[in-house]
């Protein structure tokens, strides 16, 4: 994954651009102003429509017309059977997220968006248990997915939701796990109600709204105090003594964590899902920032982490190849370090770790480079074939003699969509038969570089 601004990095650490106060939310978009899901649950909920839902099954491939004539055939009316062929598609497109899980859940469009995968949800409520919580409270708890990873662990939840057709989806959800129970009010009222004074065992879980829905589309909200509810009330609660576990967007401003919190980014199978941030009991002691790696690519999950006890803006400083050593990199390694890694701003930490000779390719990139370094979980390596300069014309002029017929291009500081570098250095007649290259478009320094270069690694961070 590449940082969430195509531009160069400090050290690889992530974006710090300027933000208003978290007190005072900003002039834009507020997750509180959403419209209310499109994704009709009322006819699901139903026991006709829940039940013709289940035994529909995977209808993908199938002409949606034709099933819904069938469907009005057996006598089921229009709003059914439109409900339960939109649930049909959503857990057709929830498989690939939510694997197993899919096919018996009630879902809409906005609630499989910020879905947790079931792989970290089982993470985040491993947390909560070793943090000593035998209780959750999901605040928020939208279609209850979070919720059903805590009951799966043997914690006993409230689930929280204002929306009462969502909350009755949660339930629907939930039904199987008796721990488990859904009430229909707002987040922060119930929490003031209930929350005021924290017993032990008990912990909170929040997935705020990050979007506002509404006229037909959907705007991202990057204030923290816009989110729904705002970080602010999330700080608050952790300030009561609350062990407290947030999900956040993965590129969160360095600026907007609590000093209070550990921040931990999450990545699955090479994509940054998300920050969790983390108070109370479940944060664990001398840790400020943390990268996980999820790699579920080899039928098992396997898990690698990176952690500092440094705020952001505190690793460790080393050295750049910059522009004079760029012609040394032939044979060389390059590394790409984890999303995660790079948004917990803690790609220099990987470099020590990894070993004296390793520096970064540029100061301002999440490039690192080695003579050798063994695999790692945390970065996919490179080895470097050729180095030259980044001119398209002279990059197709070796494209045609080095018959290249497929092209990867990645690319870091560079205003070039790798689309179009491909179109450009191949050509759109040109046969696709030729051997399979990799380009690596970076600028170090003031010059702008293309590496040919050979993935060594199948997994790893992409």
């Amino acid at each position: 994954m590449v940082p969430s601004h195509p531009g160069r990095r400090s050290r690889g650490v992530a974006s710090r651009a300027s933000r208003p106060s978290r007190r005072t939310p900003a002039a834009g978009p507020r997750a509180a102003e959403s419209e209310a899901d499109p994704t009709r649950l009322e006819p699901v909920l139903t026991s006709e429509g829940r039940a013709l839902l289940d035994e529909l099954g995977d209808v993908s491939g199938q002409d949606p017309l034709a099933v819904s004539t069938r469907l009005r055939a057996l006598g089921h009316s229009a709003d059914v059977v439109a409900a339960v062929l939109t649930q049909a598609g959503l857990r057709a497109r929830a498989r690939a997220k939510l694997g197993e899980d899919a096919a018996g859940l009630l879902l809409t469009r906005d609630g499989l968006e910020q879905a947790t995968r079931p792989v970290v949800a089982r993470v985040h409520a491993q947390r909560l248990r070793e943090a000593g919580a035998r209780r959750v409270a999901d605040l928020g708890c939208g279609l209850g997915l979070d919720s059903l990873a805590f009951a799966r662990a043997g914690l006993e939840v409230t689930a929280v939701e204002k929306d009462p057709t969502v909350a009755a989806a949660a339930a629907a959800n939930l039904a199987a796990h008796a721990g488990a129970h859904v009430e229909t009010g707002d987040a922060v009222a119930w929490a003031g109600e209930h929350l005021a004074e924290p017993a032990p065992g008990e912990a909170v879980w929040l997935d705020p709204a990050r979007r506002r829905i509404g006229g037909g589309g959907t705007a991202r909200v990057f204030d923290p105090e816009a989110f729904s509810p705002p970080l602010s009330f999330v700080e608050a609660l952790a300030a009561r003594g609350c062990t407290v576990g947030v999900k956040l967007g993965p590129g969160i401003p360095h600026e907007a964590l609590s000093p209070e919190a550990e921040a931990q980014w999450v990545s699955v199978d090479g994509d940054v899902t998300e920050a969790v941030l983390w108070f109370g009991a479940a944060r664990r002691p001398g840790v400020r920032r943390a990268a996980l790696a999820l790699d579920t690519r080899g039928g098992q999950v396997c898990s690698a982490e990176l952690v500092s006890a440094e705020p952001p803006g505190g690793s460790p400083a080393v050295s750049a190849v910059g522009e004079e050593g760029m012609a040394g990199l032939v044979g060389h390694l390059l590394l790409e370090p984890d999303g995660a890694v790079i948004r917990a701003g803690l790609v220099t930490d990987l470099a020590v770790g990894l070993g004296p000779e390793v520096r970064l390719l540029d100061e301002h990139l999440a490039y690192l480079t080695a003579p050798e370094v063994p695999a790692h979980p945390l970065a996919r390596r490179y080895r470097v074939l050729a180095v030259q300069d980044l001119n398209l014309k002279a990059l197709k002029r070796w494209a045609a003699e080095t018959g290249v017929g497929r092209l990867d291009v990645k690319k870091r500081g560079v205003a070039l969509a790798p689309e179009q570098v491909r179109a450009r250095v191949l050509g759109s007649g040109r046969s696709r038969g030729g051997r399979h290259a990799t380009l690596v478009l970076a600028r170090v320094g003031e010059g702008r570089y293309a590496l040919e270069v050979e993935p060594l690694d199948d997994g790893g961070a992409r």
